[in-house]
């Protein structure tokens, strides 16, 4: 193990009281918070003393002279997305994006920016965008990562090719030593009687210059190592640039003052297709010629593991043949001018055997971008559920040497038994490659480091860079001296001890480093927890244990706005309330150290009561991290043989209440619901852990299956439909679930799907008696119940699954549990993986139909926003429903708006009110406000439409009452 100096209890105890003393921002030293700082996007794990957040540049001086005081390690943070290990230490964290991430001033006409460093870089991009500028370097965490962390790391994106690293791009720096030193930095060579740092590292430089002349590599790519070359006269002793990619082992930055530069205003994109990835790294060189923005390259590893993790990917679908891909965008004043650009390129390159696709549609392109900008998330799991990770994921080589570097490589990870998918910055020679390292067994680690060692000389053999993009930090700083002779490694100590003699930042990182296989967090964090699930955790070969390892800290839940995940995180701003925040809560409750309580942790179960089981990190997540089915086992381990919250027994066993009320008759169902509005309400409320603001959503007189029974007793017609569409022959049988929402509280939607898909030929049925997902149980953890109503409900339909006849699911929560739920509660139930296959939304049904629909359409011209229901967006997708809307002539608007905040029984449930209403007033409910009066709403889900009728907005709409309305059903339909 590496030596991590852990101080004691009670000088934990008073740094803590002396921190809360001298700082204004928040200082937590709690288990919750030093679990979810021990690990970044890495391999390591380690604990931090503590997290300060700063919240200006006097609160980081008082931390930093506190923690002096103390002689404790210091660490300063952004997003923590950093794959080296360098932004985790046993330190105090000093994070700055809670409250330092603020643009100080934008220069448009010097191309200029001032930023604090938790500023997120998708910030500064939106706000300098209205001036044609932008900040040049872009990773792939380009909506999370902030401006100091990507000066820490010396970060590069997709765009280096065109503007370079990040320390082409910084003019100037405010920084602060760890003795309290406040510096500002730029260029210029100090004057002879200059002391202090600058003095010293002048000193520095005239010792070594010719070394680092001679050493470094010719490589646009290098970030491996301090910038020293940023010192030498012809650099013009640039201070600032030589403190980038220090990964705060040098001094801390406050402040810093970056170029920005003109960005055209149209993009294009050309995706060459070539046989491998070998091949296509073979041409990089040729593409360069066209001089593009950015070349970037995948291969068919990649594209197989996403599908694989994500069937409702489709943007893969636009790749040309090939077995290897290289994204080459260009630039234009125009989009014609952008796509000839393109079109060129492709051209050229038809004559060297490359097909080709040429996309000019921002929509589009952004999709296919998505694909490359996923790949650190995506290579983790291969398509066989194996496990992968980083370590060596960022070598870069000179791009003329890369087809032959790439070539070299999987020979060397076919001697040492390993596989890997790659992605990367072709263009300029850098791979990124998720390895299938053992990293849990004593001898897989042990080839993990002669793997390590040996790639490293393969790098260096052609010329390369151990890092060309994410720094060294604990995974590759101790290979430094394969790629640097002696007096540069000895430079670089005298560089680091200039900044720093108390070696206190970021300490055994860079310089000194820790072992690359020490204190590896798959390792050292082993499970102690009994791994006997509820859940079979089909994607994690049945194990709770490897499913707490599913996340890997690529932080695509922390980000502010797009997609589903994650909706209490952009409500609260909160760590503990994102996806990532609870993994790594999960994982150290299964590790046992930190949190150790087991499934009674009160940490775990304060994380995960804010979760709204949306499952919208199952889609959103490159990795597959999927928080709701890991909610429903912590539910259910906790409770076990033990008393339930209220809600548990109301809510979570809703469907039972329904069915009960469903044979009432409907006077009786009057009296329930005017009582729903008296004070009798709050008593029922109080007693079934109901929050007080929410009212009961009323009750349909009669339950549609009632009303099936009582028209197929009465001979009486179900629906009307248009004469135009009721075909004479049949198109086959149907069986709709009538689910508990649409049942009890909805059924006119039921009545309005029955007729629309009547008027398309089919023959409805309805089963013979109620029918039950589940879900409510299984998001209560009431696992073992949840199992019973399944296997009941599909043993009631078992005969139309038998006949192949296919199922019709109206409420998108019901149909997703049907499809994705049902193969996970019952795993060796052949019924369930049946009705897995069977169940269809609506929508698919229609989509099946497009031509006779829009040629039946009488009520054209409709507009529409359409909320997404969450879980429809992470099992089901949107794709259909958007044929079908162009079908039916509506012009609809698909809302960006995440989670409507109800999320089921979630927003009902006392003190989840307030954050339930912070989600749906993020877009969704300014939206709806700001619609024009024309303009339906439209939510397929119950939880959308009751969130939606609360706020006092319209009446919103389901698809199958939109599509009745558009087709003027009329005249009668029977079941």
């Amino acid at each position: 193990m590496s030596d991590d100096i852990t101080p004691t209890v009670a000088a934990a105890t008073a740094l803590k009281a002396e921190l809360t003393k001298a700082v204004r921002g928040a200082v937590r030293f709690d288990s919750a918070s030093q679990a979810m700082y021990s690990a970044d996007a890495s391999n390591y794990r380690h604990v931090p003393i503590g997290v300060v957040e700063p919240r200006d540049a006097e609160d980081a001086e008082a931390a930093m002279a506190v923690c002096r005081e103390y002689g404790v390690a210091v660490l300063p943070v952004g997003a923590r997305t950093s794959i080296g290990g360098q932004a985790v230490n046993t330190a105090v964290v000093l994070d700055f994006t809670k409250h330092m991430n603020r643009i100080v001033e934008i220069d448009p006409s010097e191309r200029s920016a001032r930023v604090q460093p938790g500023l997120v870089l998708d910030t500064l991009r939106d706000a300098v965008r209205a001036h044609g500028l932008t900040f040049g370097p872009d990773p792939s965490t380009h909506n999370r990562c902030t401006l100091g962390g990507m000066i820490g790391t010396n970060a590069c994106g997709s765009h280096s090719m065109a503007w370079g690293k990040t320390v082409d791009n910084v003019f100037a720096l405010d920084v602060l030593t760890y003795r309290g030193e406040r510096l500002s930095l730029g260029q210029g060579e100090p004057g002879v009687d200059a002391i202090g740092i600058p003095g010293a590292l002048r000193d520095l430089r005239d010792k070594f210059a010719d070394d680092v002349r001679f050493s470094f590599p010719n490589l646009t790519r290098r970030v491996s190592g301090y910038n020293l070359d940023q010192l030498l006269p012809e650099n013009q002793f640039n201070l600032a640039k030589a403190l980038v990619g220090t990964e705060g082992t040098c001094a801390t930055v406050l402040e810093a003052t970056v170029r920005l530069v003109e960005s055209p205003p149209h993009r294009a994109l050309a995706v060459l297709g070539f046989p491998d990835a070998y091949t296509a790294a073979d041409h990089v060189m040729a593409v360069r010629e066209h001089r593009p923005l950015a070349i970037e390259g995948m291969d068919a590893g990649l594209i197989a593991a996403l599908r694989a993790y994500n069937p409702l990917e489709t943007a893969s679908k636009l790749l040309p043949d090939g077995g290897g891909w290289l994204y080459v965008e260009t630039g234009g004043t125009t989009r014609r001018e952008a796509e000839t650009a393109a079109r060129a390129i492709a051209a050229a390159m038809k004559s060297y055997g490359a097909t080709s696709v040429v996309v000019g549609d921002p929509v589009v392109m952004k999709a296919l971008w998505r694909i490359r900008e996923d790949g650190a998330g995506i290579v983790t799991r291969g398509p066989d559920g194996g496990e992968a990770w980083p370590g060596w994921e960022d070598a870069a080589v000179p791009p003329e040497n890369f087809g032959a570097y790439l070539r070299e490589f999987d020979a060397l990870l076919s001697r040492h038994n390993r596989r890997g998918a790659y992605y990367g910055h072709f263009g300029d020679g850098c791979l990124h490659v998720r390895v299938d390292f053992d990293l849990l067994t004593t001898s897989g680690i042990a080839d993990f480091r002669s793997f390590m060692v040996d790639a490293a000389d393969l790098v260096v053999a052609h010329g390369g860079s151990l890092s060309g993009e994410h720094g060294d930090g604990q995974a590759r700083a101790e290979l430094l001296p394969r790629m640097y002779p002696p007096q540069i490694i000895a430079a670089f100590e005298e560089f680091k001890d200039i900044w720093d003699p108390d070696n206190q930042m970021n300490p055994r990182r860079v310089v000194r480093p820790a072992k690359m296989d020490d204190d590896l967090r798959v390792f050292v964090g082993m499970p102690t927890l009994k791994n006997d699930p509820e859940l079979a955790f089909t994607h994690d070969c049945g194990s709770f244990a490897r499913a707490t390892r599913r996340c890997l800290g690529v932080g695509k839940c922390i980000t502010a706005s797009g997609g589903v995940m994650c909706p209490s995180y952009r409500a609260t701003g909160e760590e503990m309330h994102s996806t990532r925040g609870r993994a790594r809560l999960l994982f150290e409750m299964a590790n046992g150290e930190l949190i150790s309580d087991g499934w009674q942790s009160p940490e775990v179960a304060e994380a995960l009561d804010l979760c709204l089981s949306c499952k919208g990190c199952k889609r959103d997540c490159p990795v597959g991290v999927d928080m709701a089915s890991y909610k429903t086992e912590f539910l259910a381990q906790r409770y076990k043989g033990k008393l339930r919250p209220a809600s548990h027994y109301s809510m979570g066993a809703l469907p039972r209440w329904m069915r009960l009320v469903g044979h009432l008759p409907a006077p009786i169902v009057d009296l329930l619901n005017r009582a729903a509005q008296t004070p009798l309400a709050g008593v029922a409320k109080r007693a079934g852990g109901i929050a007080s603001q929410r009212a009961i959503p009323r009750i349909a007189r009669q339950p549609f299956t009632t009303i099936v029974r009582q028209r197929r007793s009465s001979r009486r017609p179900t629906s009307t439909a248009n004469s135009a569409m009721n075909y004479r022959k049949s198109r086959g049988r149907l069986l709709l679930w009538p689910d508990t929402f649409t049942n009890h509280f909805d059924p006119s939607i039921a009545t309005d799907a029955v007729a629309v898909l009547s008027a398309l030929g089919y023959s409805v049925e309805v089963p013979p008696a109620a029918v039950c997902c589940g879900l409510t149980w299984t998001s209560t953890g009431q696992v073992e119940t949840a199992r019973k109503v399944l296997r009941r409900s599909l043993h009631t339909i078992s005969p139309w699954i038998a006949d192949g006849v296919p199922v019709v699911g109206l409420e998108p929560s019901c149909t997703a549990a049907l499809r994705a739920d049902a193969p996970e509660l019952l795993p060796n139930v052949p019924l369930a993986s049946s009705i897995s296959g069977s169940i269809f939304t609506f929508a698919e049904i229609l989509a099946k139909h497009i031509d006779e629909l829009r040629a039946a359409v009488v009520l054209p011209g409709q507009k529409a926003i359409v909320q997404v229901h969450c879980h429809q967006h992470a099992e089901l997708g949107t794709e259909d429903d958007e044929a079908v809307f162009a079908a039916l002539g509506v012009e609809a608007e698909i809302l960006d708006s995440g989670c409507c905040g109800l999320a089921g029984n979630f927003g009902f449930e006392k003190g989840h009110y307030d954050i339930s209403m912070a989600c749906a007033e993020r877009v969704l409910l300014p939206a709806v406000r700001e619609a024009d009066a024309d303009t339906e709403v439209l939510a397929d889900g119950f939880s959308c439409r009751t969130q939606l009728r609360e706020a006092g907005s319209r009446d919103p709409l389901h698809l199958a009452q939109l599509a009745a309305r558009a087709l003027g059903l009329k005249g009668p339909v029977s079941l």
